[in-house]
């Protein structure tokens, strides 16, 4: 290991002289240079969306992945640059149980082959969750991450860099001020080089650290008279003003000169790394597209991911709903509670789009009962009951009742009927409709 103690002081050095010149400017004790307003609001909508992009990873991992150890787990496997073992969801799970629970009860019971059923439906829903999971991960938690470890950790780099250089900027305008301020001292104090004859100058001042050598043009002693200093002239002593040596004129000349190159150098690799950081900033906007992109591929695989649901229970309620006709004869197939509304209530183009298709009654309709006469059906003497409507319908053919959302209708079932339809009756119009949209009343 190379250990270099000097560049280690002067690193040390420089972070306390950084140090305290930030809490100077803290407190207002030190001028600060200032960004344009617009750097200012790049600046602000850098840190927002950097902030708002960790909220929003953050919660879609929750929502992806409800367990806090599994999410634990997965972040060390990926730091570790390792594949994520599989893992079973929780519909998967409770399938395996109700399978397990199945064939040990008996799976030729009724409650043996309902729980078969279910089993089914809960795996086809771990599925379409695992699906749901990985599409999202890809689509949009990546590109997340990659902003944030990526792209992030550069604008950050590069904004470090640039406040460093606007610290040594404001340094070498502190140091150029105090250079004039001392020089102006020096001056108004009567630093001034006055040449004096050699015999009475000694090669050192006896008063400062400064060498003198001897002066070249001597001039008499009456110029000194006439100037008006309270000089002394001594061949031991030699000559020395009040204010200081003759010598420090040109001295904080030197120091001046050497204050403004330093503050032209700093200026020059402040506005480079200025103009750097503005660039990375600007492209915060490409982020925002790029983020856009990701947000609607993830609303289409969650959209997906519900549509996939919803037939599978529509499809499990279906079965659930024969076999309870064939296990208590004499009942009404359908639920009580209301279904799962669609996707989207908004429209009926959006709920067509969205909702999973009812098949249609001549094909579900055993032979003969698809050439049935509607107007010659009437209803039955008892077994009739109302209905509420959970949501739109529109009849495919003339055997069909369209419905509306919210109405009440009244319904009854005819022997030999599919049991995932029945007549519906509203005024003088009657026709099938299918049980799933509707909430039979008591």
């Amino acid at each position: 290991m190379d250990f270099n103690m000097k560049k280690l002081a002067s690193d040390a050095g420089i972070f306390f002289t950084r140090a305290v010149q930030f809490t100077e400017e803290k407190f207002g004790q030190a001028e600060k240079t200032e960004l344009d307003a617009h750097f200012e609001n790049l600046l602000a909508r850098a840190d927002s969306t950097k902030n708002w992009t960790e909220k929003i990873l953050r919660q879609t991992e929750v929502l992806l992945q409800p367990n806090p150890s599994a999410r634990v787990e997965e972040f060390l496997y990926e730091k570790l640059d390792r594949k994520v073992p599989s893992r079973v969801t929780n519909g998967e799970l409770l399938a395996q149980y109700m399978a397990d629970a199945a064939s040990e009860l008996g799976p030729t019971t009724p409650y043996g082959k309902t729980l078969i059923k279910v089993a089914e439906a809960e795996k086809q829903l771990g599925a379409a969750e695992r699906d749901f999971i990985h599409t999202a991960s890809i689509s949009f938690l990546t590109p997340l991450r990659n902003f944030l470890e990526g792209d992030w950790k550069t604008i950050s780099k590069e904004r470090r860099l640039l406040q460093n250089r606007r610290l040594d900027l404001d340094a070498c305008k502190a140091r150029l001020k105090k250079a004039k301020a001392a020089e102006a001292k020096a001056t108004c104090e009567g630093d001034v080089s006055i040449p004096v004859p050699r015999a009475v100058l000694l090669p050192v001042c006896p008063s400062c650290p400064w060498t003198h050598g001897a002066m070249a043009s001597p001039r008499p002693w009456g110029i000194l008279q006439a100037a008006g200093l309270p000089a002394r002239a001594s061949t031991v002593q030699g000559l020395w003003f009040r204010g200081g040596c003759q010598a420090l004129g040109p001295l904080w000349n030197d120091e001046v000169d050497k204050a403004e190159q330093e503050l032209r150098v700093a200026q020059t690799e402040f506005d480079r790394q200025a103009e750097v950081t503005r660039l990375l900033l600007e492209g915060i906007s490409s982020t925002h597209v790029n983020h856009l992109r990701c947000l609607h591929e993830f609303v289409k695989s969650q959209t997906t991911y519900y549509a996939q649901c919803y037939r599978h229970m529509l499809d499990l309620q279906k079965q659930l709903g024969s076999s309870q006709g064939a296990i208590f004869p004499g009942t009404f197939v359908g639920t009580t509670e209301p279904a799962s509304p669609p996707l989207s209530s908004t429209s009926p183009t959006t709920a067509a789009a969205t909702m999973p298709v009812v098949p249609s009654v001549a094909s579900l309709a055993p032979p003969g009962e698809a050439s049935l006469c509607l107007e010659e059906v009437a209803p039955p003497a008892s077994g009739t009951r109302k209905a509420r409507v959970l949501y739109d319908y529109e009849a495919a053919d003339s055997s069909e009742l369209a419905l509306l959302a919210d109405e009440l209708i009244t319904v009854y079932s005819l022997p030999g009927m599919d049991p995932d339809w029945l007549i519906g009756e509203r005024g003088n119009k009657k026709g099938k409709v299918p049980v799933t949209y509707l909430e039979l009343l008591s």
